[in-house]
């Protein structure tokens, strides 16, 4: 900007020229200056008188909107100083596979307190011990009364309880809103599903995190926005699943034994229809850890997948399956088996007494220690460690358990001749009956080796080969012959033509050696036995027969039975139909028996 003189030298000359006062120019010139730097400050004046208007209006104009929002959104209550205002809470379902729900989600609420809004902290420490009877009216007292800002009163509560809560009218009780996990079917399938509780939790939500089962091992999938809400879908049947515990606990009471468990397989998929492990529990209200005592009595003990046992005679089928595979011996090869049978200072027995000599097929029939023996000595240690190792029977269960790697088979560390020849009658091996029911499966699927699963499969991989297609089916028709004229005649099912193997074997003692009056009761049945489709394991723990004189504890008058009746409720619910003309298998042609 530029600046007029005060006193212009031209007008200053030409003033005193003609006369005039030269300081009357002067008190001009400011006064000019004065109005226009008046004019200047007006300017700025009303500009900023506008800028604040405006800017008024603008914070008029937000609270407004914001109060109309407030007006038409439901009230929540105040969150709280806690972390977990970012917690997402969504989980996907589980279904079996057949869309029906086994677990999902439920909206409800979590009650908490803020105890310096309380306005009687006692009075309310009262009445919600009244509401929830597990809360303890006097901690709740010193919590409410004490210096604590925040405190959790209950993680679920049910619509009724947080009614009557309101009625409480106490402002430091608060609600926030969360999911929780639902097991409609309660106990059904709770060792596969395993349960969920929360992780990172905040006063609005809570993060659900999957504890055990598949829950667990999908834990990361089902949590997966990715995903698009699309269900976790099992291999389980619900129907099935559920008449298989109900026969298992009824069975188990009725043989007196302390646990059951029980695993329905298919042959070819090696899908799980069904797996029951009795003493169970309800995943809606998982029990705390058992940490005293022995982990098989708690009620979240897998038995079928965590238990390690020896299965007896069970194991007498892949002795003779693998002799079998290596022309070592026929169907009807006699076996020397006198008894006893001395080995060093080792002697062993049959259960009675069956002559000295057995054909292979009466071996497994009549389920004799020492012919099965001599034949394992036949097979070598070598072989034979390596034939046990491709059915599976020396690794964790690859099937998708949370609890699946715990359940490590034993084997001993020095495999000498005798353990060859007690490992071929199941003793010396300890495996669980998953482990049972998958080589089970793949000796009589034609024998292709079968990887166990707990999920839907679309399309079936087929596995290595293990035995020969004839070597299976010399397996089926020995495994029919034992239900039918053998050890597990109780087995038999009309129409089914149900094959199987029986196997008990005394409990080994903490302290070492045997008990004499406590075994695990086994039978590994396949149906039908001419073109199987599927593999039942059934074991008791400790079972005890008692309608006799004398109390019975062996698998042909325990584990059988209940087998028995699994299949004969299981099977029309697999689409089996019953064949009053039961079918042969001849040199891979299905012919009818009159």
């Amino acid at each position: 900007m530029i600046r007029t003189p005060l006193r212009p030298l031209a007008r200053i000359l030409h003033a005193r020229q003609t006369g005039a006062n030269p300081d009357a120019i002067e008190r001009e010139n400011i006064r000019q200056r004065h109005e226009a730097m008046r004019d200047r400050a007006r300017q700025r004046a009303e500009g900023r008188l506008v800028l604040l208007g405006l800017a008024f209006i603008a914070a008029f104009a937000t609270v407004g909107m914001r109060m109309a929002v407030l007006a038409a959104t439901e009230p929540e209550e105040p969150e709280a100083a806690v972390p977990g205002a970012a917690i997402v809470a969504q989980r996907a379902d589980i279904v079996d596979r057949k869309g029906r729900i086994l677990a999902t989600n439920l909206l409800t609420h979590s009650l908490y307190a803020q105890p310096q809004q309380m306005v009687d902290p006692a009075g309310a420490a009262e009445k919600l011990a009244a509401i929830f009877p597990d809360l303890d009216a006097e901690r709740l007292k010193r919590d409410f009364t004490g210096t604590r800002k925040f405190l959790w009163v209950k993680k679920k509560i049910s619509p009724e309880q947080m009614q009557r809560v309101h009625e409480i009218g106490e402002p430091g009780l608060m609600f926030g809103p969360r999911e929780m996990r639902l097991y409609p079917n309660g106990a059904v399938a709770a060792h596969i599903l395993g349960g969920a509780g929360f992780g990172r939790e905040g006063v609005r939500s809570a993060e659900v995190v999957g504890r055990a089962g598949v829950e667990k091992t999908f834990d990361s999938w089902l949590r997966d926005p990715a995903n698009g809400g699309a269900p976790l879908a099992l291999s389980l049947d619900l129907t099935i699943q559920s008449s298989v515990e109900d026969v298992l606990a009824g069975g188990m009471k009725l043989m007196n034994a302390k646990g059951a468990t029980a695993v329905l397989m298919d042959v070819r998929s090696g899908e799980i229809i069904a797996m029951a492990s009795l003493p169970d529990f309800d995943p809606n209200n998982r029990p705390a850890p058992q940490l005293k005592g022995d982990p098989s009595d708690s009620p979240l003990f897998n038995r079928a997948v965590q238990g390690v046992y020896e299965l007896g005679s069970t194991f007498k089928t892949f002795a003779i399956a693998q002799a079998l595979d290596l022309g070592l011996v026929s169907p009807d090869t006699m076996i020397d088996t006198k008894g006893p049978m001395v080995w060093g200072r080792y002697r062993i027995r049959d259960f009675h007494n069956y002559g000295p000599r057995l054909s292979v097929t009466d071996v497994i029939v009549k389920s004799s220690n020492i012919g099965t023996a001599r034949i394992a000595l036949d097979i070598g240690a070598a072989r034979q460690q390596e034939f046990l190792s491709a059915l599976g029977l020396f690794d964790p269960s690859p099937v998708e358990l949370a609890e699946a790697p715990t359940g490590r088979p034993l084997r001993p560390a020095r495999w000498s001749e005798i353990t060859t020849m007690t490992v071929s009658y199941g003793h010396g091996v300890a495996a669980s009956p998953l482990h049972l029911a998958t080589a089970y499966a793949s000796l009589v699927n034609g024998g292709y080796r079968v990887r166990p699963t707990i999920l839907r499969r679309e399309k079936v991989e087929r596995g290595p080969r293990i035995v020969s297609q004839q070597t299976s089916a010399t397996i089926r028709s020995m495994l029919r012959q034992v239900v039918q004229r053998g050890t597990a005649t109780f087995g038999d099912v009309p129409g089914y033509s149900v094959g199987g193997k029986t196997g008990t074997a005394d409990k080994p003692k903490p302290g070492g050696g045997y008990w004499d009056d406590k075994v695990i009761a086994t039978f590994a049945s396949v149906f039908p036995s001419y073109d199987p489709r599927y593999v039942l394991v059934v074991s008791l723990d400790e079972p005890v027969e008692t309608s006799g004189t004398e109390p019975r504890r062996t698998a042909g008058w325990t584990a059988v039975p209940v087998g028995a009746e699994i299949i004969r409720r299981a099977a029309p619910l697999l689409g089996l139909r019953p064949e009053p003309l039961e079918p042969v298998a001849e040199a891979g042609v299905i012919r009818v028996r009159n």
